[in-house]
């Protein structure tokens, strides 16, 4: 019994064949198992004998059966390495990431380019009181420049206008409408000189394809002894090259009115058409777009700051990071920033290892 069933193992020519072999002999109703099922029938004296005979054989085959599976799979595998071959020079399979949204990639470029000019960053409250948005600005409560901000105000009776800031009732309490309160906020806490960017989220109540009720901007201030517009003008046209990465980029200074600055400037940027498509730069510009405003830091902004107006000077400037992005990387629509649409987040993203350096080409 034991040699033909060995020989049955032996000539298995699979791991089906095999475990049908198993079955037969080692299975509930296998021939061995019926064997050891008689021993509880038999003598002592019979048991002693045919006992130690059954367990021989089973042992023989469960062996049997172990080494013939190991010779099948060493074989299986051995076919399967000669039938498969992995490249290890190929690349790995990319992994699913997220992408660093396009207005938070300009934020970083925005941060390196001017801190290589000297410039630190600071933040402020997006819920401003209207002193901080408007007064210090020199935008008094009757001033007809409230009316260029759509402003969402709080209700009167909302607990946040009921709030304390500085140790004094909070005036009427809003969400910023720009980042100038920072400037405000920087000058009543650090002596100058200073020179800072806010960037962060404002707020208007305003929606079309190149507005939204909540956008980004960013504004710089310098403030220091002896600072003309001279200064201003370098420093715009530094930071326009390097974030366009363009050395041909031609600047327009326009006059304009902000009630916080005077002289006022608005700032246009040459454009070239280049496909019907408008890209930035151009030594012979066909057409102008304008970028932000700025000027030279009204007296009554830096007296309300407690700073003497005539040691202190200093230039302001702001623009919509939005609007920036849009201008380099070719949208044409703002609403999309905003949507969450992941097909967009994916064209449009960047991965979180293209950190904007100067050896990278971001910077002055």
């Amino acid at each position: 019994m034991r040699d033909h069933m060995l020989t049955a193992i032996a000539a298995a020519s699979g791991l089906d064949a095999l475990d049908a072999c198993r079955v037969e002999a080692l299975g509930k109703q296998g021939t061995i198992t019926a064997l050891l099922k008689t021993l509880g029938k038999m003598t002592p004296e019979e048991r002693l004998v045919q006992g130690p005979q059954i367990q021989g054989l089973r042992e023989a085959i469960a062996n049997g059966i172990a080494e013939r599976k190991a010779t099948l799979e060493r074989a299986a595998l051995d076919a399967r390495l000669a039938s498969e071959t992995l490249d290890m020079t190929l690349p790995a399979d990319a992994t699913p990431a997220g992408t660093i949204h396009p207005v938070s990639q300009v934020m970083d470029e925005l941060a390196e380019i001017f801190a290589d000019l000297g410039f630190a960053v600071a933040t402020g409250p997006e819920i401003e009181d209207d002193w901080h948005n408007f007064t210090a600005l020199n935008i008094p409560e009757s001033h007809p420049a409230r009316a260029m901000h759509d402003t969402f105000y709080m209700v009167d009776d909302d607990p946040i206008a009921a709030l304390f800031i500085e140790g004094e009732p909070a005036k009427r309490m809003l969400l910023r409408t720009h980042t100038s309160p920072v400037q405000i906020r920087t000058m009543l806490s650090q002596k100058p000189p200073i020179r800072i960017i806010a960037p962060g989220r404002t707020y208007r109540s305003d929606s079309d394809a190149t507005h939204t009720p909540m956008f980004h901007q960013v504004e710089g201030l310098v403030i220091d002894k002896g600072i003309t517009l001279g200064h201003l003008k370098w420093t715009l046209e530094t930071f326009v090259k390097a974030f366009f990465e363009r050395d041909d980029i031609v600047l327009r200074l326009r006059p304009s009115y902000f009630p916080f600055t005077e002289p006022s400037v608005e700032i246009d940027v040459g454009y070239t058409l280049v496909k019907g498509k408008r890209v930035v730069g151009g030594a012979e510009p066909d057409g102008w777009l304008e970028i932000l405003g700025s000027g030279m830091v009204h007296r009554k902004v830096i007296e309300a700051c407690g700073l003497d107006p005539d040691e202190w000077q200093g230039f302001a400037f702001g623009c919509g990071i939005d609007r920036l992005a849009m201008l380099k990387y070719g949208m044409d629509d703002l609403r999309p920033f905003f949507d969450g649409d992941i097909r967009w987040l994916k064209h449009y993203g960047f991965s979180s290892l293209d950190v904007p350096t100067l050896s990278g080409g971001v910077g002055a």
